[in-house]
């Protein structure tokens, strides 16, 4: 009935005796590591694994959707599908005590193992619907953390959402609050090309999930607002999870949404490939102009219960543990304020010297014009929340209107400041516009983090703000004309001193990260790729300009010397047609498309005889050569984007009318999976060698 794992006790009253709900074998790989390995190294057995679900069961970034809660050491905590325990642990470590209910047995171990040293957790294992009988009706909060949507699965009614709810409802205390943090069917990821997170297809529940597969279903803001109302909820609040609720970094609400150009993380899927359809960023710039954002956000967390005093968390904790901290707006007395936590015992330096530097900064830019917002220290780093715009907000608003001299005279004012406080023995190596925020005349500093003990140049300071503002934002590239003819600098953003900037940032970025990957890095090793519209486009634009053909008369290959072929016959991936080998031909050279590719040579006939042996190498008429990898006697791979086979026809072409009849099998690759397979072969040397 009962197992005891550390200090946590699973009980098993209600378990049917076998796990209904399983990932396979990577569940006993995750099992493994929780018992063998110190939470404290997670991180680095995720980055060496690269597995997905690894990741994601493992991965304490997983946390931030629940850390910022305000959870207190006499709060009852119950949560509803705990799974391998990605966010038991951070409820534990703030409540008084967490009861937790999954159905699989497996992944209850998983989450006592992981948390084994914690006294405060308590595990039911079985269906909702069984344990619910047993719970108390007392509880503080209650968390469904990617649950709510299995609703259906959990009560098998016709109204299983309400029903789910409303049973939930019983067991909080008059005060209590439920949380939910769930997927947006809307959310503008599935519009542009993200497969749905439960089914795995395309657009499926933008379409509203017409295959029926699976049991998970998810929901607008108006969905969910029409199940709380069914429920008879009427206090309740929103906030907006980004990227998403599984990995967030920023947790928005209706009292702080999102600025334009703040949603510039958006490439985060990891579970699978995707297309991009269009600029992501972009379209939540456009979104967020419209007063939309509340619609298309990816995600959802919805707290019934009274309303929080924060209305805004940003995480830093995607790097080195002595630099994780966590960045909140919160209403007090009607007052915002600023507070920036440490997330690790290592990050507490790290806001302690916060307020140090204060100090210095504001010693070092006295008359100037540039003010540094104010730093308190308890608990945490407490600032002023000031009103305004940022600089980098004011700068995007006249480049989009073309007022070149408005914009150009706001550059300068900048470099002029930076250049009278760079002469103290004190620098803000993150002195950037967007940490500038404007109001009226005044300018204040609001984020000086990264302030160090030592001079940096202002001409650094400079560049490396000019770096930050142009990197990966085209729609500004204009500006960079402006600049270099305003300050009469044609190497402005290049020559030596720009490559300085730039091996500065890349040393400061591994600085901030310590030795452990950043989640783009991390998204980048898993491997799923991202296809662009263009990139699609292209590989349809490649079929249907036809395979082309390349012929040696015994002086070599040219361009003039070539034709494709439009007339093939195609059944999905395969393509057959025809070779017409004029007499005298030497070797024929076929590019069978313009991209990276796997080609099977599935048949080649000459008057109705199968030659695809010569592939081996047989015989004096056959492949000559290629620019790929063989797989095998027939297949290759191919990684660069122009692959070739060169063939020897000489003696075919010397009967009349001869014909090489061809049938390939073609599979295109993204470049960025291409460039990973090659590398996976352990060949050294550059694409299109041959072998």
């Amino acid at each position: 009935m009962q197992e005891q794992i550390g200090k946590i006790i699973l009980d098993k009253k209600y378990y049917p005796g076998v796990d209904l709900y399983c990932d396979g074998v990577i569940e006993d790989e995750i099992l493994d590591i929780v018992q063998t390995t110190k939470p404290g190294n997670y991180r680095k057995v995720i980055e060496e694994r690269a597995s997905w679900p690894i990741f994601y069961h493992l991965s304490s970034l997983r946390e931030n959707i629940v850390e910022w809660l305000p959870i207190g050491k006499k709060d009852k905590v119950l949560e509803v599908g705990s799974g391998c325990g990605a966010i038991t642990g951070a409820l534990a470590r703030k409540a008084g005590s967490v009861t937790c209910i999954d159905l699989s047995r497996k992944r209850s171990q998983i989450n006592a193992y992981r948390h084994q040293d914690l006294d405060n957790i308590y595990i039911h294992v079985g269906n909702f619907k069984d344990v619910e009988k047993d719970l108390d009706c007392d509880y503080d909060y209650v968390m469904l953390i990617g649950v709510f949507e299995y609703g259906q699965g959990y009560m098998g009614s016709e109204t299983p959402y309400e029903d789910f709810m409303n049973i939930l409802k019983k067991h909080l205390k008059p005060g209590g609050r439920m949380v939910i943090a769930i997927e947006n069917k809307l959310g503008l990821k599935y519009l542009a090309g993200c497969k749905e997170d439960h089914t795995g297809k395309y657009f499926d529940g933008i379409e509203d999930y017409p295959s029926g597969e699976g049991s998970a279903r998810t929901f607008t803001r108006e969905g969910l607002e029409k199940i709380m109302k069914n429920c008879g909820v009427e206090e309740y609040s929103f906030y907006y999870p980004y990227p998403d609720y599984k990995f967030p970094t920023t947790v928005f609400s209706d009292r702080k949404l999102p600025k334009v150009g703040e949603l510039y993380q958006n490439i985060r899927n990891f579970d699978r490939d995707r297309v991009l359809l269009f600029d992501e960023q972009k379209a939540f710039d456009m979104i967020i102009r419209e007063g939309a954002f509340e619609r298309y956000s990816n995600s959802y967390m919805v707290v019934i219960g009274p309303e929080f005093e924060t209305e805004y968390v940003k995480y830093s904790n995607d790097r080195a543990p002595e630099f994780a901290i966590r960045t909140d707006i919160a209403k007090e007395q009607g007052k915002r304020i600023v507070r920036k936590y440490a997330n690790t015992s290592s990050a507490e330096a790290h806001i302690s010297n916060m307020e140090n530097m204060y100090a210095r900064l504001k010693e070092a830019y006295e008359g100037t014009g540039l003010e540094i917002n104010t730093c308190q220290k308890d608990d945490c780093a407490e600032f002023e929340f000031l009103e305004g715009v940022t600089l980098e907000e004011i700068l995007d608003e006249l480049l989009m209107k073309d007022k070149k001299e408005e914009f150009l005279a706001l550059i300068d004012k900048y470099r002029t400041i930076i250049t009278k406080g760079c002469e103290a023995e004190v620098a803000d190596y993150d002195l950037i516009f967007q940490n500038i925020m404007v109001s009226g005349e005044r300018w204040t500093v609001i984020d000086y983090e990264w302030t160090f003990d030592r001079k940096i140049s202002a001409e650094l300071l400079f560049r490396r703000a000019l770096y930050c503002y142009f990197a990966d934002r085209k729609s500004r590239e204009k500006a960079k004309e402006w600049i270099a003819a305003f300050y009469n600098d044609a190497t402005l953003f290049e020559g030596k001193l720009w490559e300085t900037v730039l091996k500065a940032e890349k040393e400061f970025q591994r600085f901030v990260q310590g030795d452990y990957m950043a989640v783009s890095e991390l998204r980048h090793a898993i491997g799923n790729p991202v296809y662009s519209l263009d990139y699609l486009l292209d590989a349809v634009g490649a079929r249907n300009n036809g395979i082309q053909i390349y012929e040696d008369y015994g002086k070599g290959f040219s361009e003039e010397q070539s034709y494709r072929i439009h007339q093939i016959a195609r059944i999905g991936d395969v393509y057959e047609f025809d070779i017409k080998l004029n007499q005298d031909l030497t070797n024929v050279r076929i590019d069978p498309c313009d991209r990276p590719c796997i080609v099977n040579v599935e048949s080649v006939l000459f008057e109705g005889e199968e030659k695809v042996s010569a592939l081996a190498g047989k015989g004096k008429n056959g492949m000559r050569s290629h620019n790929g990898v063989r797989l095998t006697d027939t297949s290759f791979f191919f990684a660069d984007c122009d692959p070739h086979f060169q063939w020897k026809v000489s003696e075919y072409a010397k009967k009349a009318d001869a014909v090489l009849h061809v049938k390939l099998k073609m599979e295109y690759l993204s470049p960025e999976i291409a460039q990973k397979l090659y590398a996976g072969f352990g060949i050294k040397g550059k694409l299109g060698s041959g072998r």
